[in-house]
């Protein structure tokens, strides 16, 4: 679990690291974030596809740990004053194999789980690393014998595309309907895998946009389309989000520069 940047400065830091192979089918990511300062910070969370674990604590909150499914819009929110977050973000074939269960009623939401769960604690949150060996091994004993290879290729089609298949051309190189997938997106995940498929595009251009490339780079139909789904998605023009004024929009501030 070597791949991944950092980014700190006085008041912030931001580390990433990309999971071990094998978990590679489930997890995106590991990820911190802390507030060094004694100020809270307002901060716009993006949609970006993902399923969070949050592992956190603060000056003023105790230790605790939430669930977050999928975002369809900004979510407004504040990163409390000396707070630590340690984060695993799951791909959504995690929901059924490693979180068991469906997240179609955390859409746009979260929910707090035990303060022992998996067996983590505040202790926890002390080394970044250690956290990631622990749940890297928590994951691999959840790990399933074989997956259903109809969804495991969808997904994989999904994400090496960045969302940019259609929904047909998803049905016809799995072998599933489209109708079907869509039922099992709607009940698993609460949204529709076209509407999924757009987030990951919105969120493909986050670096194009950061490096100043305003005009689309992914397979959206135009300039028009472009800038009526980054309103969409973040509540601002792409010009807008690229000014990032106040660094407000967390996940544009921990990009890498390139």
């Amino acid at each position: 679990m070597t791949n991944g940047h950092r980014t700190m400065d006085k008041e912030f830091e931001y580390k990433f690291i990309k999971p071990h192979k094998s978990l590679d089918d489930f997890v995106e990511s590991f990820w911190l974030l802390k507030n060094h300062t004694d100020n809270s910070k307002d901060i716009v969370i993006l949609p970006d596809g993902r399923i969070d674990l949050f592992f956190s604590q603060s000056a003023t909150e105790p230790f605790h740990i939430t669930l977050s499914g999928l975002e369809t819009r900004p979510d407004q929110a504040t990163l409390a004053a000396k707070s630590v977050m340690f984060v695993i973000s799951f791909k959504l074939l995690a929901t059924e194999y490693i979180i068991q269960g469906t997240i179609s009623d955390l859409l746009d939401n979260a929910n707090y789980l035990p303060s022992d769960f998996w067996g983590f604690s505040a202790d926890d949150l002390k080394d970044f690393d250690l956290f990631c060996q622990k749940a890297t091994q928590k994951i691999q004993s959840l790990l399933p014998k074989e997956t259903d290879n109809r969804k495991q290729k969808l997904f994989d089609l999904i994400y090496s595309s960045n969302g940019e298949m259609t929904v047909k051309e998803l049905s016809e190189n799995v072998f599933w309907s489209s109708r079907q997938i869509n039922r099992y997106f709607n009940q698993r995940f609460g949204i529709s895998l076209k509407a999924y498929c757009s987030i990951l595009r919105f969120r493909a251009s986050f670096g194009h946009i950061k490096a100043g490339k305003l005009s689309p780079q992914q397979s959206f139909a135009d300039q028009s389309h472009f800038i009526k789904e980054v309103r969409k998605l973040s509540g601002v023009s792409p010009k807008e989000l690229k000014r990032n004024q106040n660094d407000r929009f967390i996940q544009f501030s921990t990009l890498p520069s390139k």
